[in-house]
């Protein structure tokens, strides 16, 4: 047999799961061990007490009669038996008054019988004779046993002797069906995460923070307790035992939790800052929450697996009932048995008796009673699955009840997994409900950004920029730290993949403030700080990967003057993601669009009539239409690089106010149409660099105003003496070409002062190009260069010469006499500076605070 605690452990569940087990699940669970208690009742009585006894029925019988006793004091009776062998037999019966005495199988002798008075030949009895009661069988004791056993197996019904197994097979298979969800892999990993996850989530002390805030902000207590602190010190907290929440924002505002007290108090609570180690297991709660939603709401195999055991239930129930209600009247105490084994015993017949059939018919019907309430439990459990959709879940009253309005409604297993826990205590799923906001999350990683990023380490990350400005850059961060509105001279903030930024009003402070960088950070404003950056802001950097990216305010800043997008405003199909409108920029001056546009935005025409610089870098996607740069008559700086464009595009010509073309990177081979340039009175400078031209026209003396020239990396062979006819030339750029020979023309350039020519083919210097006095900056490296002129002394302005990578066997020694040279300004191999005389490189060697430029 079975020990208790094997028994206790056919329906042991894990205690963490009771959560899980609604009350018809542990009624149903009780009801098995009753089941199980009632087969093993059964079990143990049937194979300890369990018999049959069973007599012959006798073929044919002799009475004889007995005669009463004349005395009244004795009654003796004669009784002759016939067997079925035909054997006679005699069995005397004395008896007492009512209580005859039996005296079986002992044959009457004479001896016997002369103890007793006979009657007389010829004397009637006094009585008439009864019956005996009891017969001869002439059966001895094996013989008994023989056909109790097999009268056992043939007379008795087959359900008195397996009812006790059936029971237990039918009970543990109910109490399997019950508990299969909790073990089957595919939904038991599920379930294991959720229960732990939910056990977390409820003893978190974020959780209890989040709650105590939210019954802090709705009791009138509390009010009452903040009205009378007013006169407190300002470090003091206010809040509750478990939270400190703020006026402006509020944990939760609604909450079924309600503090009450007989008389209000003033009282100084604890400052409720989690712990480090609570906070750091708050977020990881979160981002577990977040990951095992996404994995549980995609499939509803809990769901179906639990309606599917409680239809097999169900259906065990109407089977069992079905069956078992035919077999209760079976149970008889009384059988008749015929075994047919009369060449061993000499009976047909036998008429037999079950000792266990009272009980087992009193158990069946309790196994019947239990499998009717256990069969009603299972409908009622059908009626509940069918009656509402579990497979959703909503967490409207949570988001009644507090302030975390963005709590998400939940399906299939998850939603399934919640109203199990319902149906335990709610509680759980308010608790629960907390992690899968947001807002919650939002106000935990900002209690834990304030703790870690405080003043005195935000001021270790400021810095100083390229144009001595203090700059921050806060990367990754979970939010923007309030401490950094406390840094009051800081000139620009650059956020970067903080996707919850928040500005609050705190930045009014910053008066320094300038320019804001926002890097993959749609950043929510407050309306102060709205006004504030209104009013203030000069530039602003915003780099997306999605339009929508973009925050609204953006539009609005109307003292703006610098605005940088960096981010992707092309669909797939090519229609253009639109901007919002830019009407309202009035005093945008500068617009640099970096992006893969085919058209120039039109919104862009919203701030044309002030705009005075335009940089588009396209990332090598082809700008067809060019259009809208007609109407941009005050720019005077455009930028078009990495756009595609085979030729310069003819709206450019439009543009009478433009100092400065830029055509960078582009695929443009001919720049025949340069002619029509000299209608550009005011350009200045045209960068045509990192093209594929080959050629220079002469249309090029045509821009009489031409001060830089900018034609490196391109595929150039020579250069026209038109280019030289540019008097008011300052800078050439022709680097990285196939040029071969530089112009003696050169020497009629008498502003410029950078000329580059490196990475090209050239072996001779002209002496001309030492006529350029002004010239500050020479670049001839990478060239077949195999001498330099004494003539270099006549550059005394040079600040700047670049002759590594040529074939120079020495330095000439006049390069002492430019007087603003400095070893710090000469590139070339360091064998041919340590040739040099020792006083010249003195010379060289002395410092200077003059600053060079190298013109790029």
């Amino acid at each position: 047999m079975f020990t208790l605690a094997e028994v206790a452990s056919l329906s042991d569940i894990q205690p963490t799961y009771r959560i899980l087990k609604p009350w018809w699940d542990v009624f149903m669970d009780y009801l098995a061990v009753v089941m199980l208690m009632v087969a093993i009742f059964a079990g143990t009585m049937q194979l300890t007490k369990d018999q049959v006894v069973c007599l012959p029925v006798l073929q044919s019988t002799v009475s004889s009669k007995v005669q009463p006793d004349t005395s009244g004091k004795a009654d003796f009776t004669t009784v002759e038996t016939t067997t079925g062998q035909g054997e006679e037999a005699s069995m005397r019966t004395v008896s007492f008054g009512s209580a005859p005495t039996v005296t079986p199988d002992i044959f009457l002798s004479g001896a016997t019988s002369s103890q007793y008075p006979s009657t007389e030949s010829g004397q009637e009895p006094k009585k008439e004779q009864k019956d005996s009661s009891g017969r001869k069988t002439n059966l001895d004791f094996q013989q008994y046993v023989f056909i109790n056993q097999m009268c056992y197996h043939l007379a008795l019904p087959w359900y008195s002797k397996y009812f006790p197994y059936l029971v237990l097979i039918h009970t543990i298979i109910l109490i399997v069906s019950s508990n299969f969800w909790f073990k089957y892999p595919k939904t038991c990993s599920k379930i294991e995460h959720f229960v732990s996850i939910l056990g977390k989530c409820f003893e978190s002390p974020w959780t209890t923070k989040a709650l105590s805030e939210t019954a802090c902000e709705d009791s009138e207590e509390n009010k009452q307790r903040l009205t009378g602190a007013q006169s407190l010190p300002k470090y003091v907290s206010t809040s509750s035992d478990e939270g400190s929440p703020s006026a402006s924002t509020p944990m939760i505002t609604k909450s079924g939790f309600k503090f009450s007290a007989d008389k209000p108090m003033i009282e100084i609570p604890s400052v409720t800052i989690l712990d480090k180690k609570d906070g750091e297991q708050a977020k990881a709660l979160f981002e577990k929450v977040r990951k095992f939603r996404a994995h549980v709401e995609d499939s509803d195999l809990i769901y179906k697996l639990y309606v599917g055991q409680t239809v097999i239930k169900t259906v065990k129930f109407i089977f069992i009932l079905c069956y078992t209600a035919n077999f209760v009247n079976t149970i008889s105490f009384e059988h008749i048995c015929n075994p047919k084994v009369e060449h061993l015993i000499g009976y047909t017949q036998f008429e037999c008796t079950h000792n266990m059939a009272y009980m087992l018919k009193k158990l069946l019907i309790s196994y019947i009673s239990l499998i009717c309430v256990y069969g009603f439990i299972c409908l009622y459990t059908l009626f509940w699955l069918v009656r509402i959709p579990l497979k959703e879940y909503s967490f409207e009253k949570v988001r009644e009840e507090s302030s975390f309005s963005d709590i998400p409604d939940v399906k299939n297993d998850f939603a399934f997994l919640l109203h199990m826990v319902d149906q335990y205590d709610q509680l759980y799923s308010k608790r629960f409900g907390v992690f899968l906001s947001e807002v919650s999350e939002n106000k935990l990683r900002g209690i834990s950004l304030n703790h870690e990023w405080t003043y005195e380490k935000l001021r270790q990350h400021v810095s100083r920029n390229a144009q001595d400005k203090q700059e921050l850059h806060l990367f990754m961060l979970s939010g923007v730290p309030d401490a950094v509105f406390d840094l009051t001279d800081l000139d620009v903030l650059k956020l970067e993949l903080i996707p919850e930024a928040k500005i609050t009003a705190k930045i009014s402070q910053m008066t320094n403030l300038q320019e804001l960088h926002l890097y993959h950070c749609p950043a929510k404003v407050e309306q102060t700080a709205f006004s504030f950056l209104r009013d203030h802001l000069r530039c602003l950097h915003v780099k997306f990967t999605d339009v929508a990216e973009i925050p609204a305010w953006v539009y609005l800043l109307k003292t703006l003057r610098e605005l940088y997008l960096i981010g992707n405003l092309n669909s797939e199909n090519n229609k253009m993601i639109g901007l919002e409108s830019l009407r309202e920029l009035r005093h945008l001056k500068i617009l640099h669009v970096k992006s893969n546009l085919t058209k120039i935005p039109p919104n862009i025409t919203d701030v044309a009539p002030h705009l005075t610089k335009l940089v588009i870098h396209n990332d090598g996607t082809k700008l067809v239409v060019l259009n809208s740069l007609k109407k941009m008559t005050n720019v005077a700086e455009l930028e078009l690089q990495n756009c595609e464009l085979e030729r310069i595009p003819h709206a450019i010509f439009s543009l009478s106010n433009l100092q400065e073309l830029d055509l960078k990177s582009n695929s443009i081979r001919t720049i025949e149409e340069i002619i029509s340039f000299q209608h550009l009175k005011r350009l200045t400078c045209l960068k045509l660099w990192h093209n594929k031209i080959v050629s220079i026209p002469s249309s090029i003396t045509h821009i009489k105003n031409l001060e830089s020239l900018y034609l490196s990396n391109n595929k150039l062979e020579t250069l026209p003496a038109a280019v030289f006819s540019l008097q008011k030339l300052r800078c050439l750029d022709v680097s990285f070409n196939s040029i071969a020979v530089i112009p003696v023309e050169i020497g009629l350039l008498q502003n410029l002062q950078h000329f580059h020519i490196t990475g090209n083919k050239v072996d001779v210097l002209p002496k001309q190009l030492f006529k350029c006095v002004k010239l500050r900056t020479l670049s001839l490296g990478q060239n077949c260069i195999t001498s330099i002129p004494d003539k270099i002394s006549q550059l005394l302005q040079l600040t700047y010469l670049e002759l590594k990578g040529n074939c120079l066997d020495r330095l000439p020694v006049t390069l002492g006499q430019c007087q603003l040279l400095r070893k710090s300004g000469l590139v070339v191999e360091d064998h041919l500076f340590d040739a040099l005389p020792s006083e010249v490189k003195e010379v060289l060697n002395q410092d200077t605070s003059i600053p060079f430029a190298n013109g790029i």
